[in-house]
């Protein structure tokens, strides 16, 4: 098991820390010393993931608050929150997402699902929480994606999935390579501007969570009929969260991470066991497309990088 660095002293925001592997990732940080802002969507859910975690560490140092990462107005608000506060932030953990819902949906600002969720939900927020972030001694920013890049494509001629059939798998493998290309030209751009900053990534194997029950039944009364099947009867290795959030915790605090690092599982298939360096997918590596994808973010978000500037 993966022991957590001190944390003392320092504040992190964990997205989605209402269950699964933000609420784990954001239980041992708290463990080890961490103030955590549990970011979540329904704060009833936040508060009983907060419950929960005090039970287990009455000392924890927990905040709940509200953000729709499907919607840009409740990031600028959330992140308008924080500023507000002004305590610099040492770690960013962009953990929430959606995964494959049957049917094409769409986000508050009409951006297909996933990718306006998973990815430019947490590009947004990212980039209007930097001045916390490059406020703090030593920030770290680590952001999850999945085994499922691999398979991934950006696919600029159509993003939002509008001009051709919608396909869950395919719109969800996209999202996840542009949060890891995300993470690399976030590490590009902090090298070059000279920010102490540290961006890295994970993506953790096949854990059970809710995302996928939840994805499956997004948009609908109930699970399909298929998905209990699958679920029982599935036969490759999967994990709980314990194990399931090592990569993200290692991203996010290893001393020995570098900056653009990618971590998941390393047992069978990537898809179980403890944490090691994994291989980026050839595609997450192309820096010109990650250059691209940045600046398209720009667009569709309207949130840009702060005017050059050092942090010496």
């Amino acid at each position: 098991m993966y022991v957590v660095p001190d944390q003392t002293g320092k504040l992190a925001v964990v997205t989605g820390a209402n269950s699964g592997t933000g609420k784990e990732t954001a239980k041992r940080l708290a463990a080890a010393g961490a103030q955590v802002v549990l970011a979540v969507r329904t704060m009833s859910k936040g508060e009983a993931a907060r419950d929960e975690i005090l039970a287990a560490h009455p000392d924890a140092q927990l905040e709940v608050r509200r953000i729709d990462l499907a919607d840009l107005a409740s990031v600028e608000e959330f992140a308008a929150g924080m500023i507000a506060a002004g305590t610099p932030i040492d770690l960013l953990v962009n953990n929430a997402g959606v995964m494959t819902p049957p049917s094409r949906m769409t986000t508050k600002d009409g951006f297909e699902l996933q990718f306006g969720s998973n990815f430019l939900g947490p590009f947004a927020l990212t980039l209007r929480l930097l001045p916390l972030l490059l406020a703090a001694p030593a920030p770290r920013v680590a952001t999850m994606s999945s085994g499922v890049a691999n398979f991934g494509k950006i696919r600029f001629d159509d993003l939002q999935w509008e001009q051709t059939r919608y396909r869950a798998t395919g719109t969800y493998a996209q999202s996840k390579l542009a949060d890891l290309m995300f993470s690399h030209q976030l590490a590009a751009i902090a090298a070059e501007r000279g920010w102490n900053l540290l961006s890295t990534a994970a993506h953790p194997g096949y854990t059970r969570t809710n995302l996928q029950s939840a994805g499956a039944s997004l948009g609908r009364d109930k699970l399909p009929w298929w998905h209990s099947l699958v679920e029982n009867h599935n036969p490759l290795p999967s994990q709980g969260v314990e194990m399931g959030a090592e990569p993200l915790l290692v991203a996010a605090t290893s001393p020995d991470a570098p900056a653009g690092s990618y971590y998941g599982p390393s047992g069978r298939f990537g898809l179980v066991g403890p944490a090691k360096k994994a291989k980026a997918p050839s595609r997450s590596l192309d820096v010109q497309v990650s250059a691209r994808l940045w600046l398209e973010a720009e667009r569709l978000t309207g949130v840009t990088l702060p005017a050059r500037t050092t942090t010496s």
